[in-house]
């Protein structure tokens, strides 16, 4: 069973962003995925701030990402990039964090403007930290997660088919470069 890790930049635990990744989660969970999730604004604030690689909490978190076969990256966005708790983090990570895992990147905004941010402004950075199978990722405004009543978040039915497509792409790809990695029996 694929193990995957929801890695979420988001400083506000009640985010829209939540309506993604949950989806995600049970997504993946449903075709029988151990799923995990990191939320790097949990981590101390010192550890972070002060690039403390030793930490207990920073070796906790990437021994996360080393274990897991695929990471799920998201963020809302902020002035036009992913946010810096998400950054700090992800400049704790050794250069090679990434390799040989499948990513999927997961971004909300207030506008369509800032769609290209998982192209130019993440990707580089996931190129840097050795990530090469990048899936195509889903950028979402927020108008297409509305808070329900009852506290929940209700997705549009266009982001659900988005995320859908997505998702399956990104488990297929985990799928196969899993399969590459294990030696074939006799």
């Amino acid at each position: 069973m694929p193990k995957v890790v929801i890695i979420s930049g988001s400083p506000n635990p009640i985010s829209r962003l939540n309506g993604l990744t949950d989806y995600a989660e049970a997504k993946l969970l449903g075709l029988g995925w151990e799923v995990s999730s990191l939320h790097v604004a949990s981590l101390p604030a010192e550890d972070l701030v002060l690039a403390r690689w030793d930490s207990s909490a920073i070796k906790d978190a990437n021994k996360q990402i080393a274990d897991a076969d695929a990471v799920i990256v998201a963020s809302p966005v902020y002035k036009a990039s992913f946010t810096g708790v998400l950054k700090t983090y992800l400049d704790l990570l050794p250069q090679t964090g990434l390799e040989g895992k499948v990513v999927l990147p997961l971004f909300i905004g207030g506008t369509i403007a800032h769609l290209l941010t998982i192209d130019y402004a993440l990707k580089p950075v996931l190129s840097a930290l050795y990530a090469r199978h990048v899936s195509a990722g889903v950028y979402a405004v927020d108008s297409q997660i509305k808070k329900t009543d009852a506290g929940g978040l209700q997705l549009d039915e266009e982001l659900i088919q988005r995320l859908d497509g997505a998702v399956s792409s990104f488990a297929e790809a985990t799928e196969l470069f899993a399969s590459l990695r294990t030696p074939s029996q006799p």
